[in-house]
């Protein structure tokens, strides 16, 4: 038998795909969720594996275990669902870190914490390294996420210092794919639903502002890499997909895509929103031997290919 492992948030878009592929690799998985954002859809086709468990529990709370590995992803990830309730948003990268990293010094357990892009900011560096330190507004509409996920990095580089805990800290850059959530406001999610059911694209802004897209089969080979590096391999490490686009480019792939009569208009920027967003990938492809394969028109494909299925 392979490894024990807990995948906290394990019920949601990227979770879901990490315990999957665990499973497929011949591990035992704990996934724990508390289903504000994740979806049983998610993973009910997992339930019938004896080597699959699932434990509705919310990471603000002590969890006991005995596991070989811990990913952390709990936490609600779009704008739309991470300021609905900011304090539970900052809880839970706070008191989950706290908590699982206790865990994991406990039970001698390797942990990796899903943290963002987003402690970047709105970055002055272009693309950005994990040297940089970022550019967040502490009291901004954004900031239970960007400093929730920046506090979470803190304590895993003192718990990994004060009480030898083995860490893995990887900053996640805009990643899409399958079972991405319909309502979670991401602008690949938003454009697909928008495309398919024949309404106005909406674009913040004039549509300069970049982004870069990695296909989550890609983000999850990263992830598993980094995982299994050895302890001298602590992070953070930057994985996403370096290509560049406009936010006026990808909405125009989707409506071609979608064969959609769907017209582009245009709405005023939120604040703090960043004006670019691309990862340097340097030290992913030194240290993992890791840079992303699929193209975005291919991934986009495959994403719209579920979309249907799902939006009415």
């Amino acid at each position: 038998m392979g490894k024990k492992i807990l995948v906290t948030g394990g019920a949601g878009f990227l979770g879901s795909h990490l315990c999957e592929r665990l499973l497929n690799e011949g591990n035992e998985v704990t996934c724990l969720d508390n289903f504000f954002t994740g979806e049983k859809s998610n993973i009910v086709h997992l339930l019938a594996n004896p080597y699959f468990e699932l434990v509705r529990h919310d990471v603000t709370m002590p969890y006991y275990i005995e596991v070989d590995q811990i990913y952390n992803l709990a936490c609600p990830a779009s704008p739309i669902h991470y300021q609905y309730n900011p304090i539970k948003t900052v809880k839970t990268s706070v008191m989950g870190a706290i908590n699982m990293l206790g865990l994991a010094k406990r039970v001698k357990a390797k942990i990796l914490q899903a943290s963002t892009s987003e402690v970047y900011g709105d970055p002055k560096v272009h693309p950005q390294t994990e040297s940089y330190w970022g550019h967040v507004n502490p009291i901004g509409e954004r900031a239970c996420y960007d400093e929730g996920k920046r506090a979470a990095e803190t304590l895993f580089v003192n718990y990994h210092a004060q009480n030898k805990v083995r860490i893995k800290i990887m900053r996640i850059f805009n990643t899409y794919g399958p079972r991405m959530h319909p309502t979670d406001g991401r602008v690949v999610s938003n454009f697909i639903v928008q495309a398919l059911q024949g309404q106005d694209i909406t674009i913040y802004g004039g549509g300069e502002q970049t982004r870069s897209f990695c296909y989550y089969t890609d983000l999850l080979e990263g992830m598993i890499r980094l995982m299994e590096t050895g302890d001298e391999v602590i992070g953070p490490v930057n994985v996403g997909n370096p290509n560049e686009f406009t936010i006026l480019e990808l909405a125009e792939l989707v409506i071609r895509l979608t064969e959609s009569s769907s017209k582009i208009v245009f709405q005023p920027l939120p604040s703090d929103d960043p004006m670019q967003r691309q990862p340097d990938i340097t030290l992913a492809r030194q240290l993992l031997n890791w840079e992303p394969k699929v193209q975005l028109e291919d991934g986009l494909k495959e994403t719209i290919a579920y979309f249907k299925t799902i939006v009415k």
